[in-house]
C-alpha cells in the first residue's frame, strides 16, 4: 500500500515521502496513529500543492535577504555612547544595540544573534561586524562607535 508520511518514522521515512509498506503496517501502525495517510491522487495533488508552496516561502525569504544585504554591505551604523576620559565606554555596545541601530539608520530588522562583531566594543572607533541574514547569504558592515560625554 502506498501512503503520503505526515512526519519522519524512523527506519521507513521523511516527512511529505511517498513509501510503499505492507498492509497491515499502514493500516494498523501509521495510518492509525497519525503518522501517514493513503497516497490517494487528492492527497498526492495537496501534497504538491504544499510542496510548491513551501518552495515559494523559501525563495520569498531568500530574496528578501538578498535585498537586505544589499542594503547593508558597506555601510556604516554610527552608534552613540556615553564615555569617560580617552574614549572608555562606560559599557560594552552588544549585538543588539548594533541591530536597533541598523532599524533605525537603514530601516529593517536584523536578529541580534545573528550579528557577529570582530572584538568587543568597549572603546570609541570603528568596528567590522558581520549579519547573517539567511543561509548562505551575509553582509559585512562597519560599525562607527562615537563617544560623547557624560
Amino acid at each position: 500500500m502506498k501512503v503520503i508520511l505526515l512526519q519522519d518514522v524512523k527506519g521507513t521515512g521523511k516527512k511529505g515521502d511517498v513509501k510503499n509498506v505492507s498492509d497491515g503496517y499502514a493500516r494498523n501502525f501509521l495510518i492509525g496513529k497519525g503518522l501517514a495517510v493513503e497516497a490517494t491522487p487528492a492527497n498526492i495533488n495537496k501534497l504538491e500543492g504544499q510542496k510548491a508552496s513551501q518552495q515559494h516561502k523559501i525563495d520569498v525569504a531568500k530574496q528578501e535577504a538578498e535585498a537586505q544585504a544589499a542594503k547593508l554591505k558597506d555601510k556604516k551604523i554610527t552608534i552613540l555612547a556615553k564615555a569617560g576620559q580617552g574614549g572608555r565606554l562606560f559599557g560594552a555596545i552588544t549585538p543588539g544595540n548594533v541591530a536597533d541601530a541598523i532599524a533605525e539608520q537603514i530601516g529593517f530588522a536584523v536578529d541580534k544573534r545573528k550579528i557577529t562583531v570582530s572584538g568587543e566594543m568597549k572603546n570609541a572607533g570603528d568596528y567590522s561586524a558581520e549579519a547573517k541574514l539567511y543561509a548562505g547569504i551575509s553582509a559585512k558592515f562597519t560599525v562607527c562607535v562615537v563617544a560623547e560625554d557624560a
